[in-house]
């Protein structure tokens, strides 16, 4: 997978259907991030209902060409409330996650999708499906906060 930035080569084969999430190394974590950008994207929480909705208005440092951010390592540095999920923390943050996400699909005991990188073996997979964010966001700079819900996406996408 020369086209990935994430490492995801010397993993044991379809770990992820063994393994418990709780009981994964950070390098299989990682690899189940799919490379879509959604949850780089801002979203709404409507106040009466808790429903979330993602919008096309992504944080400053998501990179749209990619779908990644473009200072992981060092992303609280620029964004110090930028989550950081892990298999501690994913029930707190399972509301807002994508559909699609590999990390709320596993945790609800469902399968990865095919395009899933882990699964066709390229992380240009996700784009070819049409569900990752790859040319379709705006910056957060670009968008005042109230005019962002002139840009909700519907989910999957």
């Amino acid at each position: 997978m020369s086209d990935d930035p994430i490492k995801r080569d010397g993993l044991k084969p379809r770990y992820w259907e063994t393994t418990p999430l709780t009981k994964m190394s950070s390098a299989e974590w990682e690899a189940l991030c799919d490379g879509c950008g959604k949850c780089c994207l801002n979203k709404l929480e409507d106040e009466d209902t808790g429903e979330v909705a993602l919008t096309r208005v992504a944080c400053r440092l998501l990179d749209d060409a990619t779908c990644r951010c473009a200072q992981y390592p060092i992303r609280h540095q620029f964004v110090p409330d930028c989550i950081t999920l892990d298999p501690g923390t994913i029930h707190k943050h399972m509301y807002w996650l994508p559909q699609t996400c590999a990390y709320r699909l596993l945790h609800e005991g469902l399968p990865l999708y095919d395009w899933h990188p882990l699964i066709s073996g390229t992380a240009e997979s996700v784009h070819r499906a049409g569900v990752s964010m790859q040319g379709r966001t705006y910056s957060e700079y670009e968008i005042a906060d109230e005019d962002w819900e002139e840009h909700i996406i519907e989910e999957p996408t």
